[in-house]
């Protein structure tokens, strides 16, 4: 059976929520901007509808407020917002790690090995897109090896504060991702559950923490805040 290299194409209502939502969690869309469904529509080349229901997701998912002759405008979100999400989603992914070292097998790790060699290929040629797709598929390996298909669940809900690229874009990371991955695959490989969950949820930490950072640098710099001396 071939390696699926490609993630498959999410519903419109997904694919919209998912482009609001990384705009709101890079900081394109600051507190309180106004986010239209037609405009989004517009701009990803939908109908309104899906569009429209994509803002209301987002609404229930904190993102967006929702106020009468107001529509939908962008909440607040701080960098302690996200540390705590990403303290959630540390423990999950270290769970599944570790289950993926004691389910996944010699099969399942030399998938994990492949997907790594390509992601390490991607970094050291710059290649930012490729690295994050590499990058997705190595934690989906993982957490299909974990054969614990509701924990997976609850991992795809709390990591949707990660916007795409992001930290592909920070220097430095592509090498610390390349790092941190080759820890949680060496544990994986030996079959270490405790040195997979705490590789992986030092991994996750690491990566709330950067983006907390560039929230929090973004608030401090809104109109009404003072600079960080």
């Amino acid at each position: 059976m071939s390696q699926i290299t490609t993630r498959p194409r999410p519903q419109l209502g997904d694919e919209a929520a998912s482009y609001v939502r990384d705009q709101i969690t890079s900081g394109t869309l600051a507190a309180g901007t106004h986010v239209r469904p037609e405009a989004v529509a517009s701009e990803l080349g939908i109908s309104s509808t899906p569009a429209r229901e994509a803002l209301q997701a987002l609404r229930s998912e904190g993102f967006l407020n929702l106020a009468p002759r107001r529509g939908f405008t962008v909440a607040r979100i701080t960098g302690d917002d996200i540390r705590d999400m990403f303290l959630v989603q540390s423990w999950v992914a270290g769970e599944l790690a570790a289950r993926a070292a004691t389910r996944g097998g010699s099969e399942a790790a030399q998938r994990m090995t492949a997907i790594h060699e390509e992601l390490t290929a991607a970094a050291g040629r710059g290649d930012l897109t490729g690295l994050e797709e590499q990058n997705h598929l190595f934690h989906r390996e993982i957490n299909l090896a974990s054969n614990a298909p509701r924990l997976a669940w609850v991992i795809q809900l709390v990591s949707r504060y990660a916007p795409s690229r992001f930290y592909a874009t920070i220097d430095g990371w592509p090498q610390t991702t390349v790092d941190d991955h080759s820890g949680i695959l060496d544990a994986i490989r030996a079959g270490d559950a405790e040195r997979a969950r705490d590789a992986m949820q030092q991994h996750v930490l690491r990566a709330g923490e950067q983006l907390a950072r560039h929230i929090d640098a973004r608030l401090s710099a809104e109109p009404g805040e003072s600079l960080p001396a």
